[in-house]
């Protein structure tokens, strides 16, 4: 009985032992996550730095922001993803004018004033370690955040079976190469060797995607800018050449000149139909007359 306490006693302390090698494994391996998150500020999402053993992710990113300034805002971003190894795809920064009005400050002076907004859609490649550094660096230009998602792709399954496809790939060509040469054999290879050229280009761009993540970058300015721009008072330059009277006087004897041109044209164009009514009217007039004289004799 006492030999049987006593093991039970040996079991216990071995087991609070492990217990407490175990406890103390688990605190520092939370005190190390813990560690690793108060490098990534508290503004960015745990799944922008998350890693897991055996597993591969395609991480993307998309956020929507209001900023002071969108251009300086896009100057910073763009060096900054240079800074840390990435690139920029796309920058398409625009004013939106909302109004425009014109005001004549003097007779040859006005001011054209107008409202706008400004944005930019920015799209960014970063390296996928890089990813959480850029995000926080990107949060600090906000005035206000409109949304921020972030995704992580599990695509080690994708990376297995492109693996396996190019070994299908492989036993299929040396395969063909058993075969007779003919013309079904020219084809077959033919077809094998497209088939493992568009498998190596998913792998490369499964790679790419792996080594640098996409963020998509929307960012717009809160209130109204106006611009104040010194142009020409065009009111006062349309009513000094409007009317120039020497000029349009010239320009309408010449024009009459010509119009009286065109009527002799016509004229002589239809000379037929003249001569031919100037006969008919002399007919009809030479025979009234005629009608006239014998009605005065018999009076």
């Amino acid at each position: 009985m006492k030999t049987t306490y006593i093991k039970l006693s040996l079991s216990a302390v071995l087991l609070l032992g492990i217990y407490s090698c175990k406890k103390g494994e688990a605190t520092s391996a939370y005190d190390v996550s813990a560690d690793s998150a108060a490098v990534t500020s508290d503004s960015v999402s745990a799944v922008a730095s998350m890693q897991v053993k055996d597993k591969q992710f395609i991480k993307t990113a998309d956020v929507n922001m209001e900023v002071k300034d969108v251009y300086s805002t896009t100057i910073s971003i763009e060096k900054s993803a240079q800074d840390l190894g990435g690139f920029v795809t796309k920058s398409n920064l625009q004013s939106n004018v909302v109004s425009e009005d014109t005001y004549n400050t003097s007779d040859t002076e006005a001011m054209l004033i107008k409202k706008y907004k400004t944005e930019n859609t920015i799209q960014v490649r970063v390296p996928t370690d890089k990813l959480g550094e850029f995000l926080t660096f990107i949060n600090t230009n906000k005035l206000f955040l409109n949304s921020r998602t972030i995704n992580a792709e599990d695509v080690t399954a994708n990376i297995k079976y492109s693996e396996l496809e190019a070994k299908r790939n492989q036993k299929t060509s040396e395969n063909i190469d058993k075969i007779k040469a003919n013309k079904d054999k020219v084809n077959l290879d033919d077809e094998n060797m497209s088939e493992a050229n568009l498998q190596k280009l998913s792998t490369m761009n499964i790679a790419d995607h792996l080594k640098y993540s996409t963020v998509d970058i929307y960012i717009k300015e809160p209130k109204l800018r106006i611009a104040e721009i010194a142009i020409t008072n065009t009111n006062s330059i349309d009513s000094k050449y409007r009317y120039n009277f020497i000029y349009d006087a010239k320009d309408g004897f010449v024009y009459g000149f010509y119009l009286i041109q065109r009527i002799i044209v016509a004229l002589i164009n239809i000379w037929p139909v003249v001569l031919i009514a100037s006969g008919l009217i002399y007919f009809f007039r030479k025979r009234k007359a005629a009608k006239s004289e014998q009605s005065k004799i018999q009076e």
